[in-house]
């Protein structure tokens, strides 16, 4: 009897997904986001995590595509914003991974329940994986994992 493969539903994206989304609207990152809003996966956000989005998505250097400026980032931070799933944090982790910056992602992927933390940058928490058993993948393997299922 062959396993039900079941689709990793309730996400949180690192911040490289985000970027990545604002720079290359049609990208795995940004077909991601959209699934998010068609209510096929839940990304979930945490207010730290929220800030750092925030931070990003408003540099200048991410805006690539020609005619894309602060308004177009404020448009894209409040989609984001409509269709995020709130988290709230109920217990730290920190000190497991090198950057202090993901600890953030790491505490609201496992404050949230998440079935996967979408990067990257696997490698920054491959110790998440490997001591938490949590799932890291990119987005494209997300994309992929649920048209297997649909």
């Amino acid at each position: 009897m062959e396993a039900r493969r079941e689709p990793l539903r309730r996400l949180v994206l690192d911040t490289s997904v985000i970027v990545k989304a604002v720079r290359n609207f049609r990208g795995a990152s940004a077909a991601l986001i959209e699934a998010t809003a068609q209510g096929k996966v839940q990304a979930l956000g945490s207010t730290t995590l929220w800030l750092e989005y925030e931070a990003v998505v408003k540099r200048p250097e991410h805006w690539v595509w020609p005619g894309f400026g602060s308004e177009d980032a404020e448009r894209f931070l409040d989609v984001l914003s409509a269709i995020a799933t709130p988290i709230s944090i109920q217990f730290r982790w920190r000190g497991l991974l090198a950057d202090p910056d993901d600890d953030m992602v790491l505490e609201t992927a496992i404050n949230g329940g998440a079935d996967a933390l979408v990067t990257f940058n696997d490698q920054d928490f491959e110790p998440a994986r490997r001591l938490l058993g949590l799932e890291v993948r990119r987005p494209a393997d997300i994309l992929a994992k649920l048209r297997d299922v649909s």
